[in-house]
């Protein structure tokens, strides 16, 4: 791998940055202001690899049925032939997790060279995408103190995200989630919450510990000088960005010290991707494959499955297929991908992977609960939460685990900062509480909860803030179906049951719920038939989904008068309901007298 400076400094020229600039301030306090987007070569509105961009590396994503789609041999190939006909130096680099292939241009490629090699990737009809390997950012940042009594983003009734309210029923426990991020610096405080993860970025000029891929995450620190990252991008001391992120989801807590963790009783995987000037887009994809559980070639088997992704990075432009196809895998493979809006004050349409599907995309507030003033907005926003918003006082930022070095690891402290990048972490915490108290939610169902149990933002917000501003004790009681209040609905409609007939079914329409049913909902059914087990009963809730009650077997006795119990936490619990019965079997007939239902 080069490890010069000129490419250090032709990093940035691979995607738009969407990190804020740190400035100094006052001695013992180190703020992150807003700052003027930083210049970038690829523009905006640019979605895939188009006319014009100026990258050194492509992700090419072949078609499933192409040769070149499983053989490295045949990719590489491919690359020899397509630098033939272009007269550009293209070298086959590896294979990412989602099957692309990873193509290195040669040194100085012009945009007009670039555009040339994409034109011949994208005239291959054993192609399906050709995008620029594009350069991802932290999402913000800013430093100093101490203590539970100064989360405020957890407990506070303005504009908190009422946690304390969920840890009577969950705190995480047998939930791992990754954080995708920049590694993990030693910290006493999260320690105990630390298991393995991974350091996916495979150039030294990034990665800056001196070599590429391996199993270590330890974070060495992601500090730059001026001009280092981009002509007029000022030197940055290091972030610690990762670390500070996982401090907000799983702190150690109740143990005397520091700060509380959202979700304290999970793990924390952290899955380095980030270092010097910030990460690339095919790092990144590996990882979110890796961490969800599929696999990576020459990286081994992850024995520490998340089933929470937290990304707090970005770039411009749309989502790439690229991207897109790493998301849906580990979406597929039943892991919630969260991902911060951005901190550009602007619609976050043109942040990726913010902009992705099947991706929780979250926004920042203030304490006073309005939209923190650097958080992107718009309609693909999906919730909101605390992140900050530090320029009237520090103490209004997050405050999580850090490190006090400025450019390598030094002594741990904890910090006040503000981004979208700390509000991320804020609901993948809320996830993890709710994959803890029921294992069996799906990410759809997930997202869905979290939208449904929102409460209204306390403050303003223009542009698009989603559902609202997330709350942790109402969605986690959601999930699990919250306290029995005993109230029933019922049935009491006589419904015939032919012989060996048709099934027949007996609505009940449930109003005035919030949230999901209960993971022990009631079911009374009260059937007179001669021959029981005949019959086969299910409930049907009221998005189609069956819940098989009872089956046809060899039983002689009469009649169907019970109770059964049904986990239907993953089920809105207002809408129409139905019980469905069928006789099975000749010579006997019976009538569905009534049914309920007890939440």
């Amino acid at each position: 791998m080069r490890t010069s400076p000129e490419l250090r400094r032709k990093l940035i020229s691979v995607a738009a940055v969407s990190a804020a600039l740190l400035t100094a301030a006052p001695a013992s306090v180190a703020v992150a202001q807003e700052a003027a987007p930083r210049p970038a070569a690829v523009p905006a509105a640019q979605t895939e690899a188009a006319p014009g961009i100026q990258a050194e590396r492509l992700i090419v994503g072949y078609k499933s049925g192409a040769t070149e789609a499983k053989s490295n041999k045949a990719a590489a190939a491919d690359a020899e032939s397509k630098a033939e006909k272009t007269g550009e130096d293209i070298d086959f680099q590896r294979r990412l997790g989602t099957g692309a292939a990873l193509v290195e241009l040669g040194t100085h490629p012009t945009r007009a060279s670039v555009a040339d090699v994409v034109a011949q990737y994208k005239a291959d009809p054993q192609v399906a995408y050709v995008v620029p390997d594009r350069l991802n950012k932290p999402t913000a940042v800013t430093p100093n103190d101490t203590e539970y009594s100064k989360q405020w983003d957890l407990f506070e009734s303005t504009a908190g995200m009422n946690v304390p309210g969920a840890w009577d029923t969950t705190t995480g426990s047998g939930v791992t989630v990754a954080v995708i991020d920049t590694g993990y610096v030693t910290h006493s405080d999260l320690a105990a919450n630390i298991v393995g993860g991974y350091d996916f970025i495979s150039d030294t000029a990034v990665s800056v510990d001196g070599n590429g891929r391996d199993s270590n995450p330890a974070d060495p620190g992601d500090w730059y000088n001026d001009n280092e990252c981009g002509q007029g991008i000022a030197a940055s001391g290091s972030s610690w960005h990762g670390t500070h992120v996982a401090g907000t989801i799983a702190a150690a807590t109740n143990n005397g010290k520091g700060v509380a963790g959202i979700a304290y009783g999970a793990k924390i995987s952290p899955v380095r991707v980030l270092g010097k000037c910030g990460g690339y887009d095919s790092d990144i994809i590996d990882a979110i494959t890796w961490a969800s559980g599929g696999t990576v070639s020459g990286v081994p088997a992850n024995t520490n499955v998340a089933k929470v992704i937290n990304m707090s990075l970005g770039g411009g432009g749309a989502c790439s297929s690229a991207t897109q196809s790493a998301i849906n895998g580990a979406v597929n493979r039943g892991t919630s991908v969260v991902v911060a809006a951005g901190n550009e004050n602007q619609n976050v349409s043109n942040a990726s992977p913010a902009n992705c599907n099947n991706v929780i995309s979250v926004a920042a507030t203030n304490r006073a609960g309005s939209r923190a003033s650097y958080s992107n907005y718009g309609s693909l926003v999906d919730i909101s939460a605390p992140g900050g918003e530090t320029r009237t006082s520090t103490a209004n930022g997050i405050l999580s685990t850090l490190n006090s070095g400025t450019k390598t690891p030094s002594s741990e402290n904890y910090a006040y900062y503000q981004g979208t990048s700390m509000a991320t972490p804020h609901v993948a915490g809320l996830v993890a509480l709710m994959k803890s108290a029921n294992s069996a939610l799906t990410p759809a169902q997930i997202e869905s909860a979290i939208k449904a149990n929102a409460r209204a933002l306390p403050g303003t917000c223009s542009g698009g803030c989603g559902a609202g501003l997330a709350d942790a004790a109402k969605t986690v009681q959601a999930v699990k179906g919250g306290t029995s209040t005993g109230t029933t609905f019922s049935s009491t409609a006589a419904v015939a049951i032919p012989d060996n007939g048709a099934a027949i079914e007996s609505p009940i329409s449930v109003t005035g719920r919030s949230g999901n049913a209960p993971s022990a909902l009631q079911v009374g059914v009260d059937i007179t038939h001669t021959y029981r087990g005949d019959l086969v009963i299910d409930l049907v809730a009221p998005d189609g989904s069956t819940y098989r009650l009872k089956s046809a077997a060899s039983d002689s006795a009469d009649n169907v008068n019970t109770t059964y119990t049904v986990n239907a936490s993953s089920e809105v619990a207002n809408g129409t309901w139905k019980l469905r019965v069928q006789d099975t079997a000749a010579q006997d007939t019976g009538t569905l007298n009534g049914w309920k239902l007890t939440f």
